[in-house]
C-alpha cells in the first residue's frame, strides 16, 4: 500500500499538511490499509487481530480477502505476523473476509469470522490454530451459523465466568446462541435481540466488567456510523442503551474492539486516516480510557498520539524489523526463515521504534539483512529520521532477496530511553529485505544462567529457561543469551540445561 501512496504523491501531501503525523502513533498500522479491530490477551501479550482492505478495490466496495494478525507488549510497536487466515480458508466461501473475533479455549485459538458463501449470501465460519498468529484452519467444514444471508456478518464472542460462551453478531439485528464447550457448535436456537440496542447498525462487541456486561456497537450517527454502547445486568439482555462513545472520522463503517491489558483499558477503533484512505480504505488505531465510578464509559477523542508506552522496549535482545511503531516507505512480507521481514525498502524509507531503553550504553548493533542489489545502509538515529546518528550498518549484496546475512557495525552515543529511528539510505531502486535487528553492550561478562539480567541466578531464571524450551520465548533479556542459557556447552539450549540449572540452584555444580 505504501509503494502505491508514493507512486500517487499522497505521502508527500499528508506530509506536508500533517508534518507532526510522522511521528503519530495512530493508525497503529500504516504497511496497508486495516480494519474491524479485534484485541485479544494471551500469555503477557496484546494481539490485534484486523480486516485487510485492498489497495484496489473492486466495483467501488469492500474488497477484503484475508486477515491480519499483530502483537505488541506495549501498546506502541506492533510486531506484524502477517495473515493467519484468508477467505479461501473455507472451501465453501467465495471472498469477504468482515469483521471477526479470536478468542482461546481448550489449550486452541477460535477464530469466529463472516464470509460470502459459494452459494450466494454471508455465513458465520469457525476456523481453529494452536498458535494465535496462526495459521488457522476451518473447523467444520461448513457454516457455523446460517440465519440471514444479509446479516450474518461481525460475530463477537464471550466467555462468562460459568464456564458459558455467547456468539452475538448482525447487521440491523442483533442475534446470539450459546455455544457449546467444543466452541465449533451450539445449543438451543437462534435468539434476535428485542428491542435491540438503540441506533444498533452492526459490528458488536460483547464482553463483561466488574459484574456488568458491555455492547460496543457501530450505532448510526449525524455523520456515518459512530460507537455506541449498551449495558446489562444478563448476558442476553435486556440492553439499556447508554449513548456514543466515539463519532466517525473520515470513514462510513466503524468497529470497536475493548480489552484490558496490563492495569489499562484500551479502545480500538478504525479510522479512514491514512494518505488514501476512506470508507473502503480504513486503518486502525487504540485509545487508553478510564471507565467512570459507575462504570459507564466516556466519550473517547480520536488521537494520533494513541495510548502511554506500558514498558520500555530492550534493544539487547532479538527485535523483529517488522515490529514497528511508525514507518515511512517500507512494506512486510513472508520470510523465508519463519515469519515476516521488512521489504521494498528504498532510500529514505524508515522505521520508528518507540521508547528503547539503551541503560548505560550499547557498543555495536546487528541485522540481519538479505540484498539481491549493491544493498544500502542502515542509519541508526535517536528521537527523529535526522537525530543523533549513533551508528551505521552497511549493508552489502547477499546472493538474494532471502538470502540472509548478519550485517553489524559499532555503536556510540545510545544512552538512555529515546525513540529509535532505522533509517534506510542508498541508491535507486530497492536496497535489502530486514528480518532482525539486536544492540550488544561492551564489556559485560556473561554469568552463566542469569537469563533475566539482574545479576543473579535463581528461580526466575529457571522459570525463564522453561518458557524458552516450551517455546513461549525466542530469547533472553542479557547479552550472549545463548551463552548464558547454554549450561552444559553443547551448543544448544535444552531439557539437560534445565537439568544442569536445578543442580546450579541446590549448590551441587
Amino acid at each position: 500500500m505504501k509503494k502505491v501512496c508514493k507512486m500517487l504523491g499522497l505521502l508527500i501531501i499528508f506530509t506536508t499538511l500533517f508534518s507532526s503525523v510522522c511521528y503519530a502513533d495512530n493508525p497503529v498500522v500504516q504497511t496497508l490499509y486495516t480494519a474491524d479491530p479485534a484485541p485479544m490477551v494471551y500469555n503477557g501479550t496484546c494481539y490485534l487481530f484486523t480486516g485487510h482492505d485492498e489497495d484496489t478495490i473492486v466495483n467501488n466496495f469492500y474488497t477484503m480477502n484475508d486477515w491480519r494478525c499483530y502483537s505488541s507488549t506495549d501498546m506502541v510497536n506492533w510486531t506484524d505476523h502477517g495473515s493467519p487466515l484468508a477467505a479461501t480458508t473455507f472451501s465453501w466461501a467465495k471472498g469477504d473476509a468482515w469483521a471477526g473475533q479470536v478468542i482461546f479455549r481448550n489449550n486452541k485459538f477460535y477464530y469466529y469470522v463472516p464470509v460470502t458463501r459459494k452459494t450466494g449470501g454471508y455465513a458465520l465460519g469457525v476456523a481453529v490454530s494452536d498458535s494465535p498468529t496462526g495459521p488457522f484452519t476451518d473447523a467444520l467444514g461448513k457454516p457455523l451459523v446460517t440465519n440471514n444471508g444479509g446479516s450474518d456478518i461481525d460475530p463477537t464472542v464471550f466467555i462468562d465466568d460459568n464456564g458459558q460462551a455467547y456468539l452475538y453478531w448482525g447487521n440491523g439485528n442483533l442475534w446470539y446462541v450459546k455455544l457449546n464447550q467444543d466452541m465449533i457448535s451450539y445449543s438451543g436456537g437462534i435468539v434476535q435481540v428485542s428491542p435491540k440496542p438503540t441506533s444498533y447498525v452492526e459490528g458488536p462487541w460483547f464482553y463483561k466488567q466488574n459484574n456488568l456486561y458491555y455492547m460496543v456497537y457501530a450505532g448510526m450517527g449525524s455523520n456515518g456510523e459512530d460507537i455506541q454502547y449498551a449495558t446489562s445486568t444478563s448476558p442476553t439482555g435486556p440492553w439499556t442503551s447508554k449513548g456514543e462513545i466515539m463519532p466517525s472520522k473520515n470513514s462510513f463503517t466503524n468497529h470497536p474492539g475493548v480489552t484490558d491489558f496490563k492495569g489499562n483499558s484500551y479502545f480500538f477503533y478504525h479510522t479512514g486516516d491514512l494518505p488514501g484512505g476512506g470508507s473502503y480504505h480504513r486503518s486502525v488505531g487504540v485509545e487508553q480510557f478510564k471507565y467512570n465510578g459507575d462504570g459507564t464509559i466516556p466519550t473517547i477523542p480520536i488521537t494520533q498520539t494513541g495510548p502511554a508506552q506500558v514498558q520500555y522496549l530492550n534493544p539487547f535482545v532479538k527485535n523483529e524489523a517488522e515490529t514497528i511503531c511508525w514507518e515511512s516507505g517500507i512494506e512486510t512480507e513472508t520470510c523465508s526463515e519463519g515469519g515476516m521481514d521488512v521489504g521494498f525498502i528504498e532510500n529514505g524509507d524508515y522505521i520508528k521504534v518507540k521508547g528503547v531503553d539503551f541503560g548505560t550504553g550499547a557498543a555495536s548493533f546487528v541485522a540481519r539483512v538479505a540484498s539481491a542489489t549493491s544493498g544500502g545502509n542502515i542509519e541508526l538515529r535517536l528521537d527523529s529520521p535526522t537525530g543523533k546518528l549513533v551508528g551505521t550498518c552497511a549493508v552489502s549484496e547477499t546472493g538474494g532477496w532471502q538470502t540472509w546475512s548478519d550485517k553489524s557495525c559499532t555503536i556510540s552515543g545510545a544512552e538512555g530511553v529515546h525513540d529509535l529511528y532505522l533509517k534506510f539510505t542508498g541508491g535507486s531502486g530497492y536496497l535489502f529485505n530486514f528480518n532482525w535487528w539486536k544492540f550488544e553492550k561492551s564489556g559485560t561478562p556473561t554469568v552463566v544462567g542469569d537469563l533475566n539480567g539482574d545479576n543473579s541466578v535463581d528461580a526466575a531464571d529457571y522459570a525463564l529457561m522453561k518458557k524458552y524450551i516450551l517455546g513461549l520465548i525466542n530469547d533472553f533479556p542479557v547479552d550472549n543469551d545463548i551463552e548464558a542459557g547454554d549450561l552444559n556447552k553443547d551448543g544448544t539450549i535444552d531439557a539437560l540445561d534445565c537439568a544442569v540449572f536445578k543442580k546450579l540452584l541446590l549448590g551441587i555444580v
